[in-house]
């Protein structure tokens, strides 16, 4: 009987923590450093994540040039986090990831965010704009219920929501912290240039849990819009696979994905990464609708005065699609995206109060 299956998580991570060893990351740090340790940063093959992290890298050596960075990829969390304490002064800010994953919909992250703020109770902690989703079912409710434990035991942490439905659930949830509203740290780059001349549509549909079109019916609708169109289509996710993503290869990784974006006449997107990546390129978009309501909610919060991005739902008709992307193909105009930099002036202040 395979025995291991049935140990708790979180008992498995506690011991890989109490057998670590590595000092990898920390061996050009040390206590006295003035340091920010960017927690939970992306190495996989979730293009949005990785736009996160380097999103984050950028911004945070822009505005505290006077501190030292120290990133600990996510996947090396556990088996780094005890040396990282002998490194970690009082002095020092902890900065979790920004992105979709505070709730039970990615639940092992949670956890691995969760034992970061137990460890580190006398740091600031502070988590970047993030979006928050629990089912409403036994196991959501459960995780709720720990997640606003953990969180409000910690007196110095403080959260930041990406999108107005998180705000409004995090201000409920986490009535012991301070909660804040600013955008995803993506839409604080700009990649607009350099300009392209627009050759094809890109379908950028994801296929996973947080998917929320049938799948006959995005089948049905990618057979139409390629019969339709004389263009060419091509198919590009914003996830890549099984592949991991060192720090030094995040900024090679983007320029692919956003040179395609800037190469494209229109993009339809299921994801919430494919529609910020429309917005910083200057790319027509059309967003659909996903599982937790991220990609709506951030539209709404951010993005709807935007007029090369246009939300539909899962109740627009082929025949309304095909028109919109007749519209935008139509119009030629140069579209500049303006950096959303005052929206950050909370974060900014916050890391600067500790």
């Amino acid at each position: 009987m395979n025995l291991k299956k049935y140990i708790p998580i979180g008992f498995k991570q506690e011991l890989i923590y109490l057998k670590s060893s590595s000092q990898k990351y920390i061996k050009d740090f040390n206590k006295d450093d003035k340091k920010i340790i960017i927690a939970l940063p992306a190495n996989y093959g979730n293009l949005g994540d990785i736009a996160i992290s380097y999103a984050q890298r950028i911004f945070l050596e822009k505005n505290f040039p006077n501190y030292k960075i120290l990133e600990v990829p996510i996947d090396k969390s556990y088996e780094n986090m005890k040396s990282l304490k002998r490194v970690v002064g009082k002095q020092d800010i902890i900065l979790l990831k920004g992105g979709g994953d505070i709730g039970n919909l990615y639940p092992d992250i949670e956890v691995i965010r969760q034992k970061y703020i137990k460890k580190f109770p006398n740091n600031k902690i502070i988590s970047f704009p993030q979006t928050i989703y629990f089912s409403n079912d036994k196991f959501g409710n459960k995780m709720l219920k720990k997640v606003k434990k953990v969180y409000g035991k910690h007196k110095n942490l403080v959260l930041f929501a990406r999108e107005n439905k998180s705000y409004i659930k995090m201000k409920e949830v986490f009535n012991q912290n301070k909660v804040y509203l600013v955008p995803d740290i993506v839409l604080s780059l700009n990649e607009e240039e350099p300009k392209e001349k627009r050759e094809y549509i890109t379908l950028c549909f994801r296929k996973d849990i947080e998917c929320k079109m049938p799948q006959d019916m995005k089948e049905k609708m990618i057979k139409q819009l390629k019969d339709e169109y004389n263009e060419k289509i091509i198919e590009q996710d914003t996830h890549i696979g099984d592949v991991r993503i060192e720090e030094n290869e995040r900024e090679d990784f983007l320029q692919k994905i956003w040179t395609t974006f800037r190469k494209s006449k229109i993009v339809l997107t299921d994801r919430l990464h494919g529609m910020i990546f429309c917005a910083i390129t200057g790319t027509p978009c059309i967003a659909f609708p996903n599982s937790n309501g991220k990609i709506q909610a951030t539209y709404e919060t951010w993005l709807k005065d935007l007029p090369n991005i246009e939300m539909v739902n899962e109740n627009t008709s082929i025949e309304e699609i095909k028109e919109i992307i007749q519209n935008k193909i139509r119009k030629k105009d140069e579209i500049n995206y303006t950096k959303k930099s005052k929206e950050y002036d909370k974060l900014i202040k916050e890391i600067e109060r500790i």
